[in-house]
């Protein structure tokens, strides 16, 4: 016998990659919640969650759809937190719980904590699947099987919020961890962010060559510089968020890896062999565990 659902009313605030995989995942398994709400900021993408019917009622007003749901879920670039929460917090339902899937988890608490009622329950979270695309076309059931979700409670959550959250993550077919919010944000600061900073640049360097140059570079592109090309493909309002929101963490990580490139560099220069051999063999390693852990 399937269980009963988790959620009566759950409301998603913005449909675009993580958002319409939700409820493309609530839709399929029947057990996420008996009634979807879908809010978006724009009438086109509004038309085409319709078309697409993956959720139960499409509301273009912020506020008439988190009345009377008992789940929201900020979707929206992190960078629209604030200016969404202030519009939806006074239509909140006591007892509801506010969960997000934003890439940074300081910048929540700092743009949510204050607008929510009291008997509210804010439990962030983060995801940690997503592809290059965005938009509700991009969604897929399937996103975040296998991948890991991280809950950043904070230290006065409801602990049976918090466990719903976790509980909500579980059914779309993810692997729970709990994190506080600054270790989060510096985690993913390393393995997310950096490396899309990275992409970004790259990209842009390559753009910037001479036009004779940059023809060869995209004719000839090694699987190495596609690799970069996909994850700059990524949405850049949601990067600029994430960038912005997770500016310490980020700079920190930044500085360390140009200490790093900057001696690979003059081991390059040098001839140090060794020392180049070294760097290899531990970006070897790093691969081999995600292999192991089902992550690559």
């Amino acid at each position: 016998m399937a269980d009963a659902p988790l959620f009566d009313r759950l409301c998603l605030l913005g449909v675009g990659l993580i958002g319409s995989s939700i409820a493309r995942a609530a839709k399929a398994r029947g057990d996420i919640a008996r009634t979807v709400v879908a809010h978006a900021k724009t009438p086109a993408t509004l038309e085409r969650v319709r078309e697409l019917g993956i959720v139960d009622v499409v509301e273009p007003d912020a506020a008439k759809a988190v009345q009377g749901a008992d789940c929201v879920i900020f979707c929206v670039p992190v960078g629209a937190y604030a200016e969404v929460g202030a519009v939806v917090a006074p239509h909140l339902k006591p007892g509801a719980i506010v969960t997000d899937v934003g890439s940074t988890k300081g910048s929540v608490v700092r743009d949510l904590s204050p607008l929510l009622p009291a008997g509210v329950h804010l439990v962030p979270a983060h995801p940690m699947a997503g592809t290059e695309h965005s938009g509700p076309d991009a969604g897929f059931a399937e996103l975040f099987e296998g991948r890991y979700c991280i809950v950043t409670p904070l230290p006065d959550s409801d602990p049976a919020a918090v466990e719903k959250v976790r509980e909500f993550w579980r059914r779309c077919g993810s692997m729970i961890e709990t994190l506080d919010p600054a270790t989060h944000d510096k985690v993913v600061a390393i393995v997310s962010h950096l490396p899309h900073l990275i992409a970004f640049t790259i990209c842009s360097t390559a753009d910037d060559l001479a036009e004779e140059t940059k023809e060869a570079v995209l004719k000839f592109a090694a699987s190495g510089f596609r690799d970069f090309t996909r994850i700059a493909a990524s949405d850049p309002t949601m990067w600029r968020d994430v960038f912005l929101n997770n500016r310490e963490a980020l700079l920190e990580m930044l500085a360390r890896f140009t200490e790093d490139a900057h001696a690979l560099g003059r081991a390059v220069r040098w001839g140090q062999a060794e020392y180049i051999e070294d760097r290899i063999r531990r970006g070897r390693k790093i691969r081999r565990g995600l292999i192991e852990r089902k992550q690559a």
